[in-house]
């Protein structure tokens, strides 16, 4: 009799094992959160923030950057494939005044993503200035949800992708011009290409903490807890089932 009491215990505890184990494997998924504190460049005077959330390849983008030229479209990217940082004005090589993109390259890497406002997101619009945010009042506030490749998602996981802002006005005219012309179009001039401002993506440590569990970058661990603890619960009323069915039968067994 006892063995066969015993028996439905070990299946009732068994059957509560899964929502532990469910749980755990839960842990590790969901999106996640990074951010870039944007720096100046080329003395451009810009400051800002990136938000970027990854849900699989599926990215939210927020940037929010002041001091940039008024009335002017700024091209942004992630840039990739690289050390994960951002270069100084110091690295400006040919000593034209001017850190351009190309200088900038061998700290941020390639271009990943294109940050435009609509239509393609490849490296292949990293010149659509048309699709760029435009500073109406020397501002950008930009939000936008689309899918990244692999490699850019990649970038984010290994610590190795940048935020950078292109488009500086260097000799304060309030518009893109100037002798000198852009690395990567020579119809244009350095200013309109330049990098602006700079942020390497970190994961976000800790965001805000919904009732009942702390938010990480890898999101809430609240259902994490509450899965935990119906386990747990399990666990203990099918120990306590057993145990007093057990008693019962002893009892039963002495009576007799």
């Amino acid at each position: 009799m006892r063995k066969a009491l015993a028996l439905p215990t070990v299946a009732i505890a068994a059957a509560a094992f899964p929502l532990l184990t469910m749980s755990a494997a839960s842990a590790h998924e969901g999106a996640h959160s990074y951010q870039a504190d944007l720096g100046a460049l080329n003395s451009s005077g810009v400051d800002g923030t990136g938000m970027v959330t990854l849900d699989g390849n599926t990215a939210t983008v927020m940037v929010e950057a002041t001091g940039l030229l008024a009335g002017s479209p700024h091209a942004q990217h992630f840039h990739i494939g690289a050390l994960g940082e951002c270069p100084t004005d110091a690295d400006d090589k040919d000593g034209d005044g001017f850190l351009s993109t190309t200088e900038g390259a061998p700290a941020y890497g390639a271009i990943g993503t294109s940050l435009t406002t609509t239509g393609d997101t490849s490296p292949e619009s990293g010149l659509a200035i048309d699709r760029f945010p435009t500073a109406d009042d020397g501002s950008v506030s930009y939000e936008r949800t689309f899918e990244v490749s692999d490699d850019v998602h990649a970038a984010f996981e290994e610590g190795t992708a940048v935020l950078v802002l292109h488009g500086v006005d260097k000799n304060g005219s309030g518009a893109y011009d100037g002798d000198v012309m852009s690395d990567l179009d020579p119809s244009l001039p350095m200013e309109a290409t330049a990098p602006a401002a700079c942020g390497s993506l970190e994961a976000a440590q800790m965001g805000a903490a919904p009732a009942g569990g702390a938010e990480t970058g890898a999101g809430s661990t609240a259902g994490f807890e509450a899965q935990t603890a119906m386990g747990v619960g399990a666990l203990a009323l099918a120990g306590a089932a057993g145990a007093g069915a057990i008693a019962y039968r002893r009892r039963q067994a002495d009576q007799a």
